[in-house]
């Protein structure tokens, strides 16, 4: 195994398998719709893990995610206590990953330009 893929990132990618499965099929809070977990950072202590989040909802709904979020840390924690053979299990922090929107903006931008001088070369014409 590579020495740069440390037992701190294989926990982390641990944890992210398990609480996607948990989030699927154990939890029941309507505020929190279809979400996707694209990452996990855990500390060296294993003390805590921020959870990075996305969701295609519109910015009142994630509000909503965030706080049911939260709300269900405890039981996440409880259940993944019971998936994973760790001494400690890490206080789950949760953060709205915004680099999924960024990303659609700036590829919409990107777009737009490219049109933009489609449509100025179109009208220079010979």
């Amino acid at each position: 195994m590579p020495k740069d893929y440390s037992r701190t990132l294989r926990i982390a990618d641990q944890i992210q398998r398990e609480l996607a499965d948990l989030i699927h099929n154990e939890l029941k809070d309507p505020r929190i719709g279809m979400i996707t977990l694209t990452g996990v950072e855990v500390t060296h202590d294993y003390a805590h893990a921020k959870v990075f989040y996305t969701t295609l909802r519109s910015e009142n709904d994630n509000f909503l995610t965030s706080h049911g979020l939260e709300h269900a840390a405890g039981f996440l924690r409880s259940h993944l206590s019971h998936r994973l053979k760790l001494r400690v299990i890490p206080q789950l922090h949760f953060i709205y990953d915004e680099s999924i929107e960024r990303g659609m903006k700036l590829s919409q931008l990107i777009d737009e330009a490219v049109a933009q001088e489609g449509s100025e070369k179109e009208t220079d014409g010979p």
